[in-house]
């Protein structure tokens, strides 16, 4: 059965609602999307290495926590369901950093991006996660422009310091 999103303006207010193959398919109608940024005392960040057989960024390093926000679901409910649901956290107090719109190829979507210190542990899907590490700063730096990272990850990635 395919997903539910609700259709938002870039306000976030709900205008409609589409599944997911709809939103994925190039229409790029606007839809709602949580990202989780995990930081350890260290001040490293947990990255997500996509599993090979997604839809979309198969197999690059991404955000914590990324997840589509469902049809009449709030944001963050959302954003601790999805926390869950990738890596088995519930207990964590998440701080707002920015919405943003990111458009690709295919799809468009008004992004809630949120960040939290959290050591662990994780758990998680092989089938939706093929890796999870901390990654120091400098090393995610190295790596910028180099097809390693999602394209939305880098967007945010400058906007997690300030």
């Amino acid at each position: 059965m395919d997903e539910i999103f609700p259709l938002v303006d870039k306000e976030g207010n709900v205008i409609g609602k589409a599944s997911r193959k709809e939103c994925h398919n190039g229409s790029k109608l606007l839809h709602p999307v949580i990202h989780l940024h995990i930081f350890n005392s260290e001040g490293k960040i947990l990255l997500q290495k996509r599993a090979s057989n997604k839809d979309i960024q198969p197999s690059k390093w991404d955000t914590s926590v990324g997840g589509h926000i469902d049809y009449g679901e709030d944001i963050e409910k959302a954003l601790f369901r999805e926390a869950t649901e990738e890596l088995g956290i519930k207990d964590f107090i998440p701080h707002f950093i920015r919405s943003y719109l990111f458009e690709s190829d295919i799809e468009k979507e008004l992004v809630y991006s949120f960040k939290t210190i959290y050591a662990g542990p994780f758990v998680f899907d092989p089938k939706e996660i093929d890796e999870i590490r901390f990654w120091n700063l400098k090393d995610i730096q190295h790596n910028m422009g180099k097809s390693i990272f999602t394209p939305n990850f880098e967007e945010e990635f400058n906007y997690l310091f300030r």
